[in-house]
């Protein structure tokens, strides 16, 4: 098992510095997700051959290993330029992962909730485009439901992930969307099996809670889509649960800590998530092993 941290809260830290900081709170694995000088969101890649071989050597001087890259791009937007432009950057995208010598990438549906045929069908062709790519990279890609993607049901997002039909593309299960993805970890997870092979760890509160009063948007009935990344505690999902489900299900993959609410405690929030990960993997009976780069 690896234990990644996405250092989001972090991306004003120059990206040579980034390996030693991650070494420093302890962990072993960065999901490189969005940044401003690496995949900024839905735009190009901005980083070059020169800045990525200096990085893995910043990489390996810290002793991290990249768990996987995230992109997010608009591949299955309604828009076909968008969609085109989308599957431009992935290709190059996949390319600056396969110079880290990273093996797996992790995005989201992406797409609108309102037109969800519109983007289905989007998402095909990109996939028709993209996959060959992954397949020749030899690099697995990693897919989740996003709050307002055009699947938010992780118990569908399964299906269609299971209807690609191809074995470099697996199924993520993010604990902060736990209650836009049907509240059923233990549902989902054992739906999922051995296509689960990465889970986003951070805590939210209940959407539908309070008869939907939870939140209180003005002007009443305005489209928004709302979820926190917290730490373990803050907010109400059932960790016991959903460690007991992965337990179960022997997941074996990669564990990333995606805490993005405190950048004013980010140091103490990342140390915090990983001490409460490690003792929750500490109540296994049979304790998969942490990798190390």
């Amino acid at each position: 098992m690896k234990l990644a941290l996405d250092p989001y809260m972090f991306r004003d830290v120059p990206l040579l510095d980034l390996p030693a900081l991650v070494a420093e709170l302890g962990y072993e694995w960065i999901e490189l997700s969005p940044r401003e000088d690496f995949t900024p969101f839905f735009t190009h890649p901005r980083v070059d051959d020169g800045t990525v071989s200096r990085f893995r050597a910043a990489l390996s001087a810290a002793g991290v290993g990249v768990s996987s890259v995230l992109p997010l791009y608009r591949w299955s937007g309604p828009d076909e330029d968008e969609r085109q432009a989308a599957v431009r950057y992935w290709r190059r995208a996949i390319e600056v992962t396969a110079r880290l010598g990273v093996d797996t990438m992790n995005s989201e549906l992406n797409g609108n909730p309102r037109q969800a045929d519109v983007c289905e069908r989007q998402f095909w062709r990109s996939m028709e485009e993209l996959l060959p790519v992954f397949e020749r990279e030899g690099i697995r890609l990693v897919l989740e439901p996003h709050p307002d993607d055009w699947e938010e049901s992780g118990s569908r997002a399964l299906d269609l992930i299971r209807g690609i039909n191809c074995p470099f593309v697996s199924f993520l299960y993010c604990a902060p969307h736990t209650f836009h993805q049907g509240d059923d970890a233990p549902g989902i997870i054992g739906k999922a099996g051995d296509l689960l092979t990465m889970v986003h760890v951070a805590d939210s509160f209940d959407h539908t809670g309070s008869r939907g009063l939870r939140y209180i948007v003005n002007p009443p009935g305005s489209q928004v889509t709302v979820h926190q990344h917290l730490d373990i505690g803050q907010g109400e999902v059932d960790f016991d649960e959903l460690f007991s489900c992965l337990e179960e299900n022997a997941f074996d993959g990669i564990l990333t800590t995606c805490v993005f609410a405190w950048e004013e405690r980010a140091r103490e929030s990342s140390t915090f998530m990983r001490d409460t990960i490690e003792e929750y993997l500490r109540r296994w009976q049979t304790k998969p092993s942490l990798v190390s780069p």
